[in-house]
């Protein structure tokens, strides 16, 4: 698939992993910041750079570069409002709410120029199955206003096909917890504000960011338009068993435990803890193919500190 293009809007952590992989191949990478200083940290990586901060459309230079791209993909978060102008002209995404109508229009191109189109949602709008596992076909019961915000911005985009499988190739794929380099339990710990959260029977489902972009690529060569895929590895797991792996990694010795109600915590990160649930990836397995490489925490911090240790040396 050499000499594609793809546009992603939010070239941040998670599509990055994904760009570097397809630039390595020879794709042209175009993508969107919310600052003139993130456009120039792109363009320092190679990238086509285009601001997009949400407020407002794209320029004309965005919207040929979008225009022009067989691959498109939104891992824009929604609004955090409820506005007016509805579902159905964009809602509370805001690549649909300024650049829906140009993507109705490209999906009515002769030319059917886009092949897919994929948008980063979250494990996050299953809600509370206390402890129960979940797939793709449990129907969202979000427990948090950003859960719910995230079932509609997926609806929004499911609803760029038509009922009768015409209009753009959309594809869902919801994101359990992600960690990688340069974000995971070592970067707390070596900061020291590392907590070990002890909430008994709460458990976690997550991702490598690297297995996200394998995930993105295999669905890419393989589009099933309208598919939804829960993308996570396969050990749902405490974060206080997490942090204490990381800690025994690092040499740190044992970490003692913080009940939940003591922790200090964000009113966002205390949050996380309203859901509790394991979700099940057999679809990406079964269905996409693919083989993860972290299929579980400790495969995925151990390659971390593994990385770090080749760098130093």
């Amino acid at each position: 698939m050499a000499d594609e293009r793809l546009f992603c809007f939010g070239l941040g952590y998670s599509a990055r992993a994904l760009a570097a992989r397809l630039k390595g191949q020879g794709w042209t990478i175009a993508g969107t910041a919310r600052t003139i200083e993130g456009c120039a940290e792109l363009i320092a990586m190679g990238y086509e750079a285009h601001l997009f901060d949400g407020t407002k459309p794209m320029d004309d230079r965005g919207l040929a570069a979008l225009m022009a791209a067989g691959f498109v993909l939104s891992s824009a978060p929604p609004f955090n409002d409820d506005p007016d102008d509805g579902l159905e002209a964009g809602g509370n995404d805001p690549v649909l709410r300024h650049h829906g109508a140009d993507l109705a229009d490209f999906a009515s191109c002769p030319s059917g120029a886009v092949r897919w189109l994929g948008y980063l949602s979250t494990t996050g709008v299953y809600g509370d199955h206390q402890g129960g596992w979940v797939d793709e076909t449990t129907p969202p019961t979000p427990a948090t206003d950003r859960g719910g915000r995230r079932v509609l911005a997926e609806q929004a985009w499911l609803g760029l096909r038509a009922a009768d499988g015409q209009g753009l190739p959309v594809h869902v794929f919801r994101l359990a917890g992600i960690y990688g380099p340069g974000r995971s339990p070592f970067d707390a710990l070596r900061a020291g504000r590392a907590q070990r959260i002890a909430k008994p029977g709460q458990v976690f489902s997550r991702i490598h960011v690297d297995d996200i972009a394998q995930v993105l690529m295999a669905s890419m060569a393989r589009p099933r338009a309208g598919a939804v895929y829960n993308v996570c590895d396969d050990l749902p797991a405490a974060s206080s068993d997490v942090t204490a792996f990381a800690a025994d990694l690092l040499g740190l010795g044992p970490i003692p435990e913080i009940p939940f109600e003591q922790a200090q915590l964000s009113p966002m990160a205390r949050s996380f803890y309203a859901d509790n649930k394991r979700v099940a990836n057999r679809l990406i397995h079964d269905e996409l193919g693919v083989d993860l490489a972290y299929p579980d925490y400790r495969a995925g911090l151990c390659a971390i500190l593994d990385a770090e240790g080749a760098r130093a040396g």
